[in-house]
């Protein structure tokens, strides 16, 4: 019943990561990906969900004026905030190395906001999780980025890899908005579109 429902949309995925793209498979959903390049730069004066509330909408924006009707786009971002600060995907090694370093040992939010889009409307929401992190060696984290290269990923580590396994100590909310989308928020929201 609920596939039958939500066959009734198009949903579009306009994202490349292969872990979200997962999830959108995991959950029976019938989904075609379309992929637009675009610069993600935000105002400097945004904090915490608005940067990443920013950031799915201006992806959605590409879109604009290439919806059909039944459509319902679905762009997303995800950051780690930490003391303040955004940490979003690594330049490089070093810059990963020096990531995980400042997350060893504390408390940081994964933040992810979604945006939905249809011809009728525009959505956006957000999802916040705690996650703690141990303390981490330094032989810890190269071997980490050796054997996992997470360069792909926001604060440059994936909770799913072997890091998440030795490193993380507790976590306080949603583990699939870690991963990169929240994905029970998604599915609600989707269903209202049905």
């Amino acid at each position: 019943m609920l596939k039958e429902k939500l066959n009734k949309i198009n949903i579009i995925l306009a994202s490349g990561s292969p872990r979200r793209q997962q999830f959108f498979k995991e959950m029976d959903l019938h989904y075609i990906i379309r992929l637009k390049e675009i610069e993600e730069v935000y105002p400097e004066h945004l904090k915490g969900a608005e940067i990443t509330n920013f950031l799915a909408e201006l992806k959605a924006s590409a879109f604009e004026n290439e919806l059909e009707e039944n459509d319902v786009l679905v762009t997303s971002d995800t950051i780690v905030w930490l003391n303040g600060k955004a940490l979003g995907k690594p330049r490089d090694y070093d810059d990963a190395f020096k990531m995980l370093q400042q997350l060893a040992n504390q408390t940081h939010e994964v933040i992810t906001s979604v945006c939905l889009k249809s011809i009728a409307k525009t959505e956006v929401f957000h999802c916040i999780t705690k996650v703690t992190f141990s303390s981490l060696s330094d032989e810890a984290i190269s071997y980490y980025l050796e054997h996992y290269e997470p360069f792909d990923k926001a604060g440059s580590y994936g909770i799913q890899d072997w890091i998440g396994l030795i490193g993380i100590s507790n976590i306080e909310g949603s583990y699939t908005n870690v991963v990169g989308l929240p994905t029970e928020m998604l599915f609600h929201k989707l269903m209202q579109y049905a």
